[in-house]
């Protein structure tokens, strides 16, 4: 499955020159959430992590 094909890109938002990424309409598909899920437990099976920090991009 291709998760791109999941992710809205909408150029000039919120500002022009921006290309804002959605991604509600990959966690609106049961079956592409799921595989966003999956392949973030696989790719960091092999860390060791003590602390996540989710970091928003526009300073909420």
């Amino acid at each position: 499955m291709n998760l791109k094909d999941y992710i809205r890109s909408i150029p000039d938002y919120p500002k022009k020159g921006i290309l804002f990424r959605d991604i509600t309409t990959l966690i609106k598909n049961e079956n592409a959430f799921s595989e966003t899920i999956n392949q973030i437990v696989e790719r960091s099976k092999n860390y060791n992590f003590t602390k996540i920090a989710a970091i928003e991009s526009r300073g909420f």
